[in-house]
């Protein structure tokens, strides 16, 4: 449930990455690992104000075959802050023995407070070579607290780090703990994020543009404040008295937009691929199911065979826009979710299933307070409103005046806004001839995807079209939620396609490739560059990415 940098090292060399290919550097074997402990940092070496780092353990761990990680360096760290009342920040950096001459970092998730698995893999690639298994040196860090709730955010330091200092601060530290290990810098730098690892990602990019040559990013919370309203107002809307949706109706509305929508691609699938063309085509009020109105009639007891009242008020209200009380990083509205187009979840399916259920409305109504069970999105805006915006551990974020929140209140949210907005002014990056993939699920219910879309028009806006062609590729994904989908669940090798692009000047463009590995195990669709989308060709098996052609809207 816990579950991102121009400053550079200018004494270590470290200013820039090369475009030369990767050398050798020294050896790395267990006397080289453990001589590491106790390594320290001067503040100096760090690209943002700190009290230095030290290397607490490093331990050369055994390849393990069966689960496809080579004999590598597991090593530990901190940095600690400058100002003495702020968390440290912990950090795990994975040298291989067998080293490729490149790094990875790792993006976190949700309100981190947790180290990435610099080991692993990353979001939405399973059954792809991890990072470490491919000879990156891949690092990450908690985000500079150590909790799973928002209590960290009183401190100033501790918010600035999670809204990003604390990226710059283990990029800067660990790179020169690379340099130590292996007596040359990297040579190629990339950065892999998901969720809030995806807006990481965006914000490495947009403020440190000469510390990666490529970065993916992932259904990103950006903006994080706007996030925040989005949620809250999801949560309030199911916990109004009659509105949480059942199971059972979960599963109605989203049969009922298959029933009306599926064909819209060419081909009945199980998948909402031309999702725009849907949401003209299907009102939830008047819409059938098997012949029958989804919307129960006026009067009528609720059934499991119709939609009652409240619960079609409630979702009504989830997929309409709503003004904002202030402009939050230039946005003045919130876009609302595809409530209607996506897979909320249903009643006895597997681990998938699951999931999508407490990724969107969970199996209890929000309420104070929270426990699991109920939406995760509200385990994650709960804490965040009562600690770090009310500054009240007793309040209840359900009751959360978003259209007149207090004046305090306001006045920390509008704060939080203009340091989490910097993510759109991406030219740094793309002048240095950064590569930028940015990926969505159609069917994401905590990051929506209208949000992301709006993001990559406002990037494209900024920097104009030829700008933006050079640097950025935006894929959306029909059937994929957040991270995972009993619908789509899907797995694409995004460090092959950004390696790619940036060290052989293969564009991605759709030549890429998505498996489900949920709903039809083994399907695959290509990647189409937003506005497109995957449209059945006539012929050949539907479960095949070659029968499908990108399709402008």
């Amino acid at each position: 449930m816990k579950t991102a940098i121009l400053l550079a090292l200018a004494a270590l060399g470290l200013s820039g990455l090369s475009a030369a290919p990767a050398t050798a550097g020294q050896p790395l074997d267990a006397a080289a690992c453990t001589a590491l402990s106790g390594l320290t940092i001067a503040p100096g070496k760090i690209g943002l104000p700190t009290s230095g780092a030290r290397i607490t353990a490093a331990t050369l761990v055994a390849a393990d075959a069966s689960k496809g990680r080579p004999e590598h360096c597991l090593v530990a760290g901190e940095i600690a802050p400058a100002d003495k009342t702020a968390p440290d920040i912990d950090f795990h950096i994975a040298l291989p023995t067998d080293w490729n001459g490149k790094a990875v970092m790792f993006g976190g998730g949700g309100l981190d407070g947790v180290i990435p698995d610099v080991a692993g893999s990353p979001q939405a690639s399973e059954g792809v070579r991890t990072p470490l298994a491919r000879g990156y040196a891949v690092f990450g860090s908690d985000g500079g607290h150590q909790t799973p709730e928002a209590g960290f955010a009183v401190n100033d330091e501790a918010w600035d780090n999670y809204l990003g200092d604390a990226l710059k601060k283990t990029r800067d530290a660990s790179l020169i703990v690379i340099r130590r290990a292996y007596g040359a810098a990297p040579t190629r730098a990339y950065f892999l994020g998901g969720s809030k690892g995806g807006a990481e990602a965006l914000a490495m990019a947009a403020r440190w543009p000469a510390d990666f040559d490529g970065v993916v990013s992932l259904y990103p919370a950006r903006n994080p404040v706007a996030v925040t309203f989005g949620l809250i107002a999801l949560n309030q809307a199911i916990a109004a008295p009659g509105a949480f949706p059942s199971l059972e109706h979960r599963v109605l509305v989203y049969r009922a937009a298959l029933e009306r929508c599926d064909g819209l691609d060419g081909v009945k699938d199980g998948l909402i691929s031309n999702v725009s063309a849907c949401r003209k085509a299907f009102d939830p009020m008047t819409a059938t199911l098997d012949g029958a109105p989804l919307a129960c009639p006026p009067g009528a007891a609720p059934d499991a065979h119709c939609i009652p009242a409240p619960e079609l008020a409630a979702l009504k209200a989830i997929d309409t826009p709503f003004a904002l009380p202030f402009p939050v990083g230039g946005e003045t509205e919130f876009p609302g979710y595809n409530v209607f187009t996506a897979d909320v979840g249903g009643p006895g399916a597997p681990q998938a299933r699951m999931m999508a259920n407490l990724l969107a409305f969970g199996l209890a109504p929000p309420a104070s307070p929270y426990h699991q069970g109920m939406p995760i999105s509200f385990g994650l805006v709960d804490p965040f409103i009562r600690q770090a915006v009310l500054r009240d551990p007793t309040a209840d974020a359900i009751k959360f005046d978003l259209a007149h929140p207090p004046t305090l209140a306001a006045a920390r949210l509008q704060g939080f806004a203009r340091k989490g907005a910097a993510d759109i002014d991406l030219s740094g990056f793309a002048t240095r001839g950064g590569k930028l993939i940015l990926l969505q699920g159609t069917e994401d219910f905590l990051i929506t995807p209208r949000g992301t879309e709006a993001y990559y028009e406002k990037v494209r806006t900024r920097l104009g079209d030829a700008a933006t062609d050079r640097m950025l590729r935006f894929y959306e994904v029909p059937g994929f939620g957040h991270s995972t989908s009993a619908v789509f669940g899907m797995s694409w090798d995004g460090l092959g396609a950004l390696e790619r692009w940036v060290e052989q000047g293969i564009d991605p463009a759709e030549r890429e490739i998505a498996t489900d590995t949920t709903g039809v195990p083994g399907r695959t669709r290509p990647l189409c560059l937003y506005p497109r989308w995957p449209m059945y060709q006539g012929a050949g098996s539907p479960n095949d990415a070659a029968s499908f052609a990108c399709t402008a809207r």
